[in-house]
């Protein structure tokens, strides 16, 4: 069973997330921890300084996380993005498109499911963060910029 997953090189930050609220109001901590509803903007003048945000999915219906994940990557973001809470299998390759690269599902996933999730696509459809080209881009190029 996957308990957690990650697609970034090296080791997963093991630094406590701390929320939001707490960590605007210290300059000592590098992880923090958005709760759906928190504004991910808030977190944009500290970019530098992180190293691990994680997004909370309290429910696989909640899709604001995502929003956050590809507001912090279009700003920028480098560190560790880990998708956390109720993160299931067939979400990943989602996750994965907004900027997530690392996963900590509430409830273990199954080995081959997620090995089935991740190997699904070859080709993706939309223009997204994790750079991959899509299909169209492919079968005309003339109009990647237009």
């Amino acid at each position: 069973m996957v308990e957690f997953l990650s697609f970034r090189d090296g080791e997963a930050t093991q630094e406590p997330a701390v929320t939001v609220e707490s960590f605007t109001g210290q300059s000592n901590s590098t992880a923090v921890r958005i709760e759906a509803g928190e504004d991910a903007r808030e977190l944009l003048p500290y970019l530098d300084r992180l190293s691990l945000v994680e997004v909370n999915f309290p429910a696989y219906g909640d899709g604001r996380g995502y929003s956050a994940a590809r507001i912090l990557r279009e700003s920028g973001y480098q560190g560790e993005l880990r998708a956390v809470g109720d993160v299931l299998v067939d979400q990943i390759n989602a996750m994965r498109r907004c900027g997530f690269d690392s996963f900590h599902p509430a409830k273990p996933l199954d080995d081959a499911a997620v090995e089935r999730a991740l190997n699904r696509y070859a080709d993706v459809y939309q223009k997204t963060i994790d750079g991959r080209q899509p299909v169209w881009a492919k079968r005309h190029p003339e109009k990647i910029d237009g």
